[in-house]
């Protein structure tokens, strides 16, 4: 009965996994590309920082917007690529005041909302991936030449297919986006335990986990539609990849 309540989550830990792998690769094959082809980093880095621009942008936008609507004072916008003391790559930042736990990690996660409701959308109205999921998920490979023919016949589908590829690349939190959200995790917790100990869990069991469960399984779904995404791009490119180092005689390790 538990295991089946919470299917839902067991679906978003494995959409989420996915994704988040998939497009680390696909973000090394890319940056690799670039570098491969101009081998100038600083140009490389400005090229990769245009590719994402739109979803860069967004993410920027929704910790700006959210933080207005919540009474936080804000202070600089930047959406210009910088290369971190660590050595990663930030494509933009918003500082916002010193607040409450409550609106910073509600800021913090606005991108990952806002971005996961315009990939979902996208995904589903636009570029119509439901046939497609839906073949891949019971196994029916016949019907996946079918229905990936009949994705790019649809009206502007690559215009589509780009903006759901750079907005949910750039949709998940960064760490200082999260750095609010273990006190929440904690006070949540522990808020549970005391509600669980008065003897509410069957309760909860039966009225609150199947709302739960239907919120991570929406979750799942827009990590899931995201790693599709980034997996029909990652083998064109790591092709390209592998044939760029092959005629230049060069190679990029990772980091």
């Amino acid at each position: 009965m538990a295991c089946t309540a919470f299917d839902g989550l067991v679906w978003l830990v494995v959409c989420l996994v996915v994704f988040i792998l998939v497009k680390r690769a696909l973000d090394f094959e890319i940056q690799a590309i670039f570098l491969l082809i101009f081998r100038k980093p600083n140009f490389a880095i400005g090229l990769y920082s245009i590719l994402f621009l739109p979803g860069v942008l967004l993410h920027e936008l929704s910790h700006y917007l959210t933080a207005r609507l919540l009474g936080v004072k804000t202070g600089r916008f930047s959406i210009q690529p910088q290369v971190l003391a660590n050595g990663r790559l930030r494509l933009g930042y918003v500082t916002t005041a010193q607040t409450d736990v409550i609106r910073d990690t509600m800021i913090g996660v606005a991108p990952l909302l806002l971005g996961g409701i315009l990939t979902t959308w996208i995904s589903l109205d636009r570029l119509g991936l439901s046939p497609l999921a839906d073949a891949l998920f019971h196994a029916r490979w016949d019907g996946v030449g079918l229905a990936f023919d009949g994705l790019t016949s649809r009206p502007d589908f690559w215009v589509w297919f780009y903006l759901a590829f750079a907005i949910s690349s750039t949709m998940l939190p960064s760490e200082s986006d999260r750095r609010a959200w273990l006190p929440v995790g904690i006070g949540i917790l522990v808020l549970l335990g005391l509600v669980l100990l008065a003897g509410a869990g069957p309760w909860m069991l039966a009225n609150l986990a199947p709302t739960i469960n239907r919120g991570f399984r929406g979750l799942g779904l827009i990590f899931g539609f995201s790693a599709g995404v980034h997996l029909i791009l990652f083998f064109p490119a790591w092709i390209l990849r592998l044939f760029l180092g092959r005629i230049t005689g060069l190679q990029v390790n990772r980091a």
